[in-house]
Formats: structure tokens, sequence, C-alpha cells
């Protein structure tokens, strides 16, 4: 039977988060944040299906690393309470096969964020337990004209 679950949260540094942190635990990597100089290392972390990063035609390359581009946010966003990323977090239907839940998540993604100037992390998770569900990792603003 399928579900629904959609939880979208505000990452921000005045609760303590970091847009680093969350990409990295979501995208299962090894990130120095440059801002306070923690490296988050989630390597080991298991049920990844799948990572990507969409960005908005004016976005610079390097952007495609989640690295540069969380820290570029960090690096952006001053205040000690800055709204740093937002998270959209959906459930997938199991019923489709992982291709189609990456092509289910991308065209959403795309029509609705990165079309309109924000960059995309998303991260697929599945445990094999019944539960395919995606964080979607989205920049507060979108890419201003000088790329900022």
């Amino acid at each position: 039977m399928e579900i629904y679950h959609l939880c979208i949260k505000i990452i921000s540094r005045g609760k303590g988060k970091s847009a680093v942190a969350a990409s990295a635990y979501r995208g299962g990597e090894k990130i120095k944040n440059e801002y306070d100089g923690v490296v988050h290392d989630f390597t080991r972390k298991g049920g990844i299906a799948h990572t990507e990063i969409l960005l908005p035609q004016n976005a610079p390359q390097e952007f495609s690393d989640r690295g540069i581009l969380w820290n570029s946010v960090e690096k952006i966003e001053k205040s000690k309470n800055s709204q740093l990323a937002r998270e959209i977090e959906i459930a997938l239907p199991k019923e489709l096969n992982r291709e189609k839940q990456v092509e289910l998540v991308r065209e959403y993604v795309k029509e609705n964020f990165v079309k309109v100037g924000m960059c995309a992390d998303i991260a697929l998770h599945d445990k094999k337990d019944g539960n395919p569900h995606a964080h979607i990792l989205l920049t507060m603003r979108p890419l201003s004209e000088d790329k900022t």
C-alpha cells in the first residue's frame, strides 16, 4: 500500500545545525566545514541508493561538488542565526524501481526548484526496510546574476 510522507525543515545555524553536516550525512560523504573546521564523516552510513546535485544554468560548475556548494552557502550566510538550507523529505513509492524513483524526484526538483534558480542536493535512501525516501537540500535563495 502506498504511503504519503512529506516533511519540510529549515537548517539553521541558530539551532546549531550546518548545511555541510546535513549534506555529508544525507550523501554519506566526508566533508570539512570551512566555517567551523569540523570534519563530518558519514562514509560508513549505509542505505544510500543515489545522490546527485542539480544546478540552475547560471550556477558555477564547481557547485556540482556538495562540499564546495554547501561551504559556499555557509560562507555567504554570515549571521549566527542564518538559515542555511531548506530540506524536503519525501517518501517514495516502493512499487517503483530505483530508476523510476530517481526520475520522479529529479523531475519534481527541476520543475519546482532548479527552474527558479535554486541549487538542489538530492539523496535517495533505501535500507530495504520498505521505506525508500528522498532528502532534498535546497539553497534558501536563488543564485543572483553574480552567482552568489
